[in-house]
């Protein structure tokens, strides 16, 4: 008989302790402690050699031998989605999509297997949290046509992968992991031990296969995937699907791919009909823009290969606090206060009677500091109550000292500020020879602040 261990596992950060503790050392948080037994197999237990013979035995391969020719990718019919994958999806690959509740995750993931089912083959969606009529109705609502799509309502892993074996799908959907559980812990669904276990047979079902999973995980308070971050790991790649829910646009980030680039972003607007590609993002960022208005700025950013103009809005007021207020939207309140204090001392700007707000339209979250400039710009036309010309872009990092910095994939920037129509853009002093730069785009270029301020907002 094997023996049984109790532990206590923060349902947190996934820290073990042999007892209970009202607040986890790790990372603070009380009553996140949850007991768990875990069952200790012998060495050569039945179950570890069962396992070690459900999986191909490896050999050793020269690296020159092995083939690169692998199966193509199979393209969803929505470019935002592809784009975000890195062209598609990887036959054998597991992704996992974390978003808050009513984002929009199961509506992207029906309407990507509802696509699927019609040019690779089979699909199977298990739902853990929802009835295949729930399914069903929404499916009518967003008029979609799939005789190759599964519904399934089951929470244990051992049925799942029976009817995985019946149906042999070419895609797995699992809405949500953390509602799926395995007979062979005793652990509660959705606690560290249920999660990471379940997630690891599912990935050896991926790579045996080649069936792609898909995988639903939910979010905690502070935005991140529950896990903690034990399915990051084991994923090959990691979405999060963000937006405010009180507008109808999402973002589609990708933070982690081994098959593509990181930081890639997909646009979406939420509709009727499920969600709609948004094809030119920085049009949808413009699209509400008032010009001639102090206080605002438009920045050149980059989210992965892609270059974004977004609008940036500032507002100072005299605080009426002993402590003036900085409040971000969009930006690193960090980075808020770096600005602010160069302003300040290198500049005169009284900053530190006034209460500073920073916006960034659209809901976009901007973490780059190529973004620096415009923020500093857009402070600066609020303060001074001076417009920024409407027809200029900013892009540049500012330091400490004041002076400007350069940022990568210069010529992408400035060639999407070209194609949407600005004449002119205000970049720091180009000190090295940088081909592909757009011939009908005025540059206006600056050492400092003090110089590109007084380009963008002269007194």
């Amino acid at each position: 008989m094997a023996k049984t261990r109790t532990k206590y596992v923060c349902q947190n950060c996934g820290r073990q302790s042999p007892s209970y503790m009202g607040r986890c050392p790790a990372c603070r948080e009380f009553n996140t402690m949850v007991q768990e037994v875990e069952e200790v197999a012998r060495p050569a237990s039945r179950k570890a050699e069962a396992r070690r013979a459900a999986v191909p035995r490896g050999e050793p391969q020269r690296l020159s031998e092995i083939s690169t020719e692998a199966g193509e990718r199979w393209r969803v019919p929505m470019g935002e989605f592809n784009r975000v994958l890195g062209g598609g999806i990887v036959p054998g690959s597991i992704i996992l999509l974390g978003g808050d509740p009513g984002i929009g995750k199961s509506s992207l993931l029906l309407q990507t297997c509802a696509a699927l089912s019609q040019t690779v083959g089979r699909v199977l969606y298990v739902s853990g949290e929802e009835s295949a009529r729930q399914i069903k109705l929404r499916a009518d609502r967003m008029e979609l046509q799939a005789d190759d799509l599964y519904l399934l309502t089951e929470t244990n892993l051992s049925d799942i992968l029976e009817h995985v074996t019946q149906i042999d799908p070419t895609v797995l959907i699992i809405d949500s992991i953390q509602t799926i559980y395995t007979e062979q812990s005793e652990s509660s669904p959705g606690s560290v031990t249920q999660v990471r276990e379940c997630a690891s047979r599912l990935q050896m079902l991926a790579k045996t296969s080649g069936t792609s999973v898909f995988l639903v995980g939910h979010v905690t308070k502070e935005g991140n995937i529950a896990g903690p971050r034990v399915l990051e790991h084991i994923v090959d790649t990691v979405l999060y699907l963000e937006g405010d829910p009180f507008q109808a646009y999402r973002l589609l980030r990708s933070v982690k791919n081994r098959f593509g680039a990181t930081s890639e972003v997909g646009v979406f607007e939420m509709s009727g009909l499920g969600l709609v590609e948004v094809p030119n993002p920085s049009e949808f960022f413009l699209a509400e823009r008032v010009t001639n208005a102090p206080g605002t700025a438009i920045a050149i950013t980059m989210e992965g290969t892609r270059p974004l103009l977004v609008e940036v809005q500032a507002l100072t007021s005299p605080t009426t606090f002993g402590n003036p207020r900085r409040t971000p939207n969009g930006v690193d309140f960090n980075r808020l206060l770096l600005i602010g204090a160069v302003l300040t001392k290198r500049m005169g700007l009284k900053l530190y009677e006034q209460d500073i707000f920073i916006n960034v339209i659209g809901g976009l979250k901007v973490g780059e500091p190529a973004s620096d400039l415009a923020m500093a710009t857009a402070i600066a036309s609020s303060y001074y109550d001076n417009a920024v010309p409407a027809d200029l872009a900013i892009v540049g990092e500012v330091g400490l000292s004041g002076e400007l910095r350069a940022v990568s994939q210069l010529p992408a920037r400035l060639n999407e500020a070209a194609k949407m129509g600005f004449q002119r853009a205000l970049i720091p002093k180009i000190r090295r020879n940088v081909a592909d730069l757009p011939s009908d785009l005025e540059l206006m270029q600056a050492r400092n602040i003090g110089e590109a301020l007084a380009i963008a907002v002269p007194k």
